[in-house]
């Protein structure tokens, strides 16, 4: 199983809703409410965006998309709608327009920490790891609160197999957001790379109790245990990747070398 550089992704920029901090929506802000707004001011780009960031978080993908091409067409110089559309952008693979979009709501305000995740998410994606690296470190530098900062910034120390370093991160970002699976399967992997596997299974045995459907995780996790010579827990976890991803061949060789049966019952706790 590889180890360096896994590749899940902790969810997605938060969109913002004004000009710096971004906002997560309650149920009382919902879109309807926010499209009443709309309908109520409807040459105020502020209220495009912020019905622009809840239509995203629902799903809304090119609802979200025409409110903020709405908000920019109010006011060029709105840094935060810009940095909104870059997300869908980047979403959608379109990373020129991304990119674009990023670098205008940097243009207009240089402490505008979403903007430079974004951007250097979409350095990554394009395999320019010295510049993600740059603008990591100032996302988490004007936002030390920002989980996915310290995620992403991880993931590139875990591909340069710095382990140590992505640790770091990886329990930064665990700190902030608790309970979620990726920054624990990250800091397992990487405790695995350091012949750690009894770190890596407790963070394991969090992550697969966060999300039990992750496949990934209770593969990791099998070889956790599987390093730790508890092959009755390992064909466990295998087994349940097994169930969650039939053809998995990580999961099916990993059952099999530990010396699980097909139709057997295992405990995984």
């Amino acid at each position: 199983m590889a180890l360096g550089g896994c590749s899940i992704n902790l969810g997605s920029l938060t969109p913002s809703s004004g000009t710096e901090e971004p906002v997560r929506f309650n149920s009382a802000m919902s879109v309807a409410s926010l499209s009443e707004a709309v309908k109520n001011n409807p040459n105020d780009p502020v209220a495009y965006n912020k019905r622009g960031t809840a239509l995203v978080q629902a799903g809304k993908t090119d609802e979200a998309l025409a409110d903020f091409d709405k908000a920019i067409g109010l006011d060029p110089n709105y840094g935060a709608a810009y940095a909104n559309r870059g997300l869908i952008y980047r979403q959608t693979r379109r990373l020129d327009l991304a990119m674009a979009d990023f670098e205008r709501a940097i243009a207009l305000d240089a402490n505008h920490a979403p903007a430079y995740l974004g951007r250097g998410l979409v350095y990554k994606a394009r395999h320019q790891a010295a510049k993600a690296l740059e603008d990591f470190d100032k996302a988490v530098a004007l936002a030390p609160d920002n989980s996915e900062a310290y995620y992403n910034r991880g993931l590139l120390h875990q591909d340069e197999k710095q382990y140590q370093s992505a640790i770091d991160d990886f329990t930064a970002a665990t700190g902030l957001v608790p309970q979620q699976a990726e920054p624990l399967l990250a800091r397992a992997q990487s405790y695995l790379a350091l012949d750690k596997p009894r770190e890596a299974a407790n963070d394991l045995d969090e992550a697969v109790q966060a999300e039990p459907q992750n496949a990934q995780a209770w593969i990791t996790r099998g070889l956790a245990y599987e390093r730790l010579g508890d092959k009755t827990k390992a064909a466990g976890c295998y087994g349940r990747a097994i169930n969650l991803r039939p053809r998995d061949e990580a999961a099916r060789t990993g059952f099999a070398r530990v010396g699980g049966k097909p139709g057997q019952s295992y405990d995984t706790f």
